[in-house]
């Protein structure tokens, strides 16, 4: 296992594309970490960097306190599963797992032992002797895992290993890599473009966009307390909605525009008294958006009211897309599907007022 520290690194291409923007990460030793955003915000050319498939153009990587800048790919004791699989068409699974055990010509008797054990840990055991063509999508996988595993690598390196499976495999190979993780307790580095991935598997998920990184914490954290506007809106399904408008003052602190009217939470009073009289930007998820003919506990908003333009029932609940009055903006809030709405119907609904978040204009910054 390793410790690896990313000290303000860089990457800037021959073409003058600067991918990478001085990024500085601590990954602990066993820690299973994503990199998440959205495409070309720079987490596979990171991935890269770290793997010694992508040269660093200024900055510094550490596995364990040995600067590896310079180390050769084949000596960092790494192990990287790809999107594509990239394995041995003419070789059997056991063959593929072995082959880079035989070309470091380790003993017959070991590598057996390795390709067995890691067979068993994945399911694989009684498809050794197939061909790749003769398996699934997730089968294929499992076994570009199991090829990594038998390295026994201080990092493993995974680059979108599952976006070419389909919703349910999905699922259900996210969940074997997080046992697989726990099983091992080895150091695992995550690349991935979705945002419930990443919260699903992560111990701490690193947001990036345009190769800075936005925020690093816990999938918990992120979501409740996003650093800016960005990370609110990428984090979470449906997105957070995000209205603009003033504050102003009458017998206390209210964010207003054309279509609400609603009181600034008593514990941002003080943060947001800088703002009397200017714009700012609010965020509310979707899930804290309540029908107030049915909701009558939790303290909510004044009345807000709203015309639904578009239901789509997901099972269980509900994605209710909406709009204000004045505002051609759509929406979105989460409601049991036994609440059902149709197009065209007026609701009135209010805000849980201690889930929104006020963002400054200029900086996109949380306000807190």
């Amino acid at each position: 296992m390793a410790i690896i520290e990313i000290k303000n690194l860089k990457k800037t291409y021959s073409n003058g594309h600067y991918a990478i923007k001085g990024i500085d990460i601590s990954i602990k030793e066993g820690e299973f970490v994503v990199l998440v955003g959205p495409s070309g915000c720079g987490k596979s050319t990171l991935l890269r960097m770290i793997a010694g498939l992508e040269d660093i153009s200024d900055g510094d990587l550490y596995f364990n306190d040995k600067r590896m800048n310079e180390v050769h790919p084949k000596d960092r004791n790494i192990a990287m599963v790809f999107q594509n699989y990239a394995l041995y068409p003419h070789m059997t699974v056991y063959d593929n797992m072995a082959f880079g055990l035989k070309l470091k010509k380790m003993p017959k008797a070991d590598i057996h032992q390795r390709v067995t054990a890691a067979a068993t840990t994945l399911g694989l055991t009684e498809y050794l002797d197939r061909l790749p063509k003769e398996m699934s999508g997730g089968q294929r996988q499992r076994v570009a895992i199991g090829r990594a595993i038998v390295r026994q690598p201080d990092v493993f390196l995974f680059d979108e290993p599952l976006s070419n499976l389909d919703a349910k495999l999905r699922v259900q190979m996210r969940s074997e890599i997080k046992r697989l993780h726990r099983h091992l307790k080895n150091t695992m580095v995550y690349v991935t473009h979705d945002q419930i991935e990443a919260m699903a598997m992560g111990d701490k998920i690193v947001i990036l966009k345009d190769g800075v990184v936005q925020q690093t914490d816990t999938p918990v954290n992120v979501f409740y307390h996003p650093e800016n506007k960005f990370v609110a809106g990428f984090i979470g399904s449906p997105a957070m909605n995000f209205v603009s408008g003033k504050i102003v003052k009458e017998d206390e602190l209210y964010f207003v525009n054309e279509g609400m009217k609603i009181s600034v939470p008593p514990p941002l009073r003080v943060s947001m008294e800088k703002y009397l009289g200017k714009s700012v930007d609010m965020g509310f998820r979707p899930e804290y958006v309540y029908d107030k003919g049915l909701e009558k506990e939790r303290r909510l908003s004044t009345d807000v009211e709203i015309e639904i333009q578009l239901v789509e029932n997901v099972g269980s609940e509900s994605y209710n897309h909406f709009t204000l009055h004045g505002m051609d903006t759509i929406f979105s809030y989460r409601s049991s599907s036994s609440n059902s709405h149709i197009p065209g119907e007026k609701v009135t609904v209010g805000i849980d007022l201690e889930r929104l978040h006020f963002f400054d204009p200029e900086t996109e910054k949380t306000i807190l």
